[in-house]
């Protein structure tokens, strides 16, 4: 029960302080995603990939120092419990006109619950559903950007709105030929619009702050025509030489290069486009944004199938994202009847992993021992999971939430469930009446959660079961061995060597990309040793079934890799007619020393035919 009164005299000062403590985070949030504009235009690649790794730490820094602070300036968590109802009243009030509210309410449960008792967090100490709306929240400050701008091309060209709406970003670098590039933009908008006609209001809205993330800049909108809606994405690079040219832009000691003009790369359409773009396999945008819910509610408009969890950890926002998802999570177990089980497929050495049938996510708990050839401890495996989460995961590694003390209820567990985890995780798992109901409650102690796909293996084996001989099975077995081996060529170019390579450690999404998920063994490219398997120098030698030549801890021998992965006659074909180069030491290493040299290379969200120079190679040639 809220009390009637505020009637203590450091109620409204802690709410203050934890205020305070919110604010100077979300300055510092917004600063550091708003230098990504500097850092794109001198072409700072090594600078911002580091700052996407350091603002991943901001929250949990600034959380621990309001938390300090109350305890040390209000001795907080020996206060009453009737204080801190009155501490989150007054906390209501100070949201109101606040342009984050949603996010100061999780920034409340945050501290609130390192200083209280787990025995506390009930609806009444913490923000369990908002507090405050975010509808139609707007900064009328004179200097605020507006969210987004509108463009109406009735009142000029629609080329010329175009020109306008990028130029309206102000990039500090010169355009290698613009004109050209909108042309191509509006050549993509007539293919993609067809035969519908353009109404005369029709207009084009786009969010005032531009998108950053690893070497490009990405312009996100959406064309309004009457009832339709079109949404898009410009990305935006730094020019490339014609082929056979000397670089032009050279990469610095620091990874710095010289910048080069700017191009729009290509055009992304409609929402799966943009799906991809915004995937929770990619790295967190650096957005300058003011009021975040407007943003997400933007973005929703556009891909109306992400749930604004994703959304908001797609803008950098992970400890929002980690609020929604779990809210989400309890309602669906509040409309469902289905058990949690031991999810489908291989079972790991290091993972323990069950699911929930009507659930599109998976949940991983770190077993307590490994049977060799593991060698490996929990604080290794959390700190590879770590590594994954501050670095750019370009498409091909799964993002992953992390949480402590997570409840279920008992009776929604399989037993057959509850027995794995007690004979693999048993520091993992508590069993208790906590609330006093009679009801019991599993709770597991450190569980990460990620998106559901289906196994790679599982994948593959039921096209085999189809009969290779099928076209429709082989031209499956095709794409999922072309894209496992993007996949990996992918993570090579963001310096990760994934360790384990089987088919078993990598799943397929929904638009059929190849995204890796298994972490316990991954390692950065740099720290690898390449090696090409010697050559015997006996018959015994080459006669022995053992291993008869050294090996140590970081080397890797790439032609090893082929027994474990090519033992199907229709895997091995496409493989080798595609990517045979993964199994040469010489392409890891070269890549390695480019890497080590400071070279960052480009891995984009969309499909090289979809680049501009490829489309139009002939205007593109005319003006290099």
């Amino acid at each position: 029960m809220f009390p009637q009164r505020l009637d203590s005299p450091l109620a409204y000062d802690i709410a203050k302080a934890m205020m305070d403590g919110f604010n100077r985070h979300y300055q510092l949030f917004r600063s550091e995603s708003a230098r990504a504009k500097h850092r794109f235009e001198t072409a700072d690649w090594h600078g911002q990939q580091r700052a996407q790794r350091e603002r991943i730490e901001f929250y949990d820094l600034r959380v621990r120092e309001a938390s300090m602070r109350l305890e040390r300036e209000f001795k907080a968590g020996e206060l009453p419990m009737d204080v801190w109802q009155q501490i989150k009243l007054h906390y209501i009030g100070l949201l109101v006109n606040h342009h984050q509210p949603e996010l100061a309410e999780t920034f409340f449960n945050s501290v609130t619950t390192k200083i209280l008792h787990r025995s506390y967090f009930q609806n009444d100490f913490i923000f369990v559903r908002p507090a405050v709306s975010t509808e139609y929240i707007e900064n009328d400050e004179p200097a605020a950007k507006p969210t987004y701008r509108s463009y109406y091309p009735q009142r000029g060209t629609l080329q010329d709105s175009l020109v306008a709406m990028v130029r309206d970003f102000d990039l500090r670098l010169e355009f290698e030929d613009l004109e050209r590039d909108v042309a191509h933009v509006v050549q993509e908008l007539a293919t993609r619009i067809g035969e519908v006609k353009l109404r005369a209001n029709f207009q084009i809205q786009v969010l005032s702050s531009l998108f950053f993330r690893n070497k490009g800049a990405y312009i996100v909108g959406k064309l309004i025509n009457g009832f339709n809606e079109l949404p898009f994405a410009l990305p935006l690079l730094h020019s490339q030489p014609p082929d056979g040219a000397p670089q032009a832009a050279t990469e610095g000691i620091f990874g710095q290069s010289t910048p080069g003009k700017l191009v729009i790369d290509a055009m992304l359409v409609g929402e799966d486009d943009l799906l991809i773009l915004f995937s929770f396999a990619r790295a967190y945008f650096m957005v300058d944004i003011g009021i975040p819910s407007a943003y997400v509610q933007f973005l929703r408009s556009m891909m109306p199938r992400m749930p604004r969890a994703e959304i908001y950890n797609a803008l950098g926002l992970a400890k929002q994202g980690k609020t929604l998802f779990y809210r989400d999570f309890l309602y669906h177990l509040r409309h469902s009847t289905d058990r949690f089980r031991i999810a489908p497929g291989i079972k790991g050495m290091v993972m323990l992993v069950f699911d929930l049938p009507s659930f599109p996510y998976v949940f991983k708990v770190i077993k307590d021992f490994y049977p060799p050839p593991k060698d490996t401890t929990r604080e290794q495996i959390k700190g590879k999971y770590l590594l994954v989460k501050q670095h750019d995961r370009v498409g091909r590694m799964a993002d992953t939430q992390e949480y402590s003390e997570v409840a279920f209820p008992r009776a929604r567990f399989d037993d057959s469930l509850i027995a794995e985890i007690e004979k693999f995780a048993p520091s993992q798992l508590e069993i208790s009446d906590r609330d006093g109901d009679g009801q019991q409650e599993v709770i597991i102690k450190h569980v990460y959660i990620e998106r559901r796909m289906i196994p790679l293996n599982i994948y593959l084996q039921e096209a085999f079961d189809a009969g290779v001989d099928e076209p429709f099975a082989r031209g499956q077995i095709e794409r999922a061995v072309v894209e496992y081996g993007n996949a990996i060529k992918d993570m090579v170019a963001a310096n990760i060597f994934p360790g384990d390579m089987l088919f078993k450690n990598f799943g397929i999404t929904r638009h059929g990309k190849v995204v890796f998920y298994d972490y316990d063994e991954i390692e950065y490219i740099t720290d690898c040793n390449f090696r090409k398997v010697p050559q015997p120098r006996n018959e015994e030698e080459e006669m022995s079934g053992e291993v008869w030549y050294s090996v140590g801890p970081h080397d890797v021998f790439p032609e090893t890799f082929a027994p474990f992965l090519l033992g199907n006659s229709a895997v091995r074909e496409v493989f080798m007619k595609h990517h045979a180069d993964l199994l040469d030491a010489a392409f890891w290493q070269s890549h390695k020393e480019r890497i080590a040299a400071g070279h960052v290379y480009d891995v984009f969200p969309y499909e090289q035919e979809r680049r501009f120079m490829r489309k139009y190679p002939a205007a593109s040639a005319a003006h290099a």
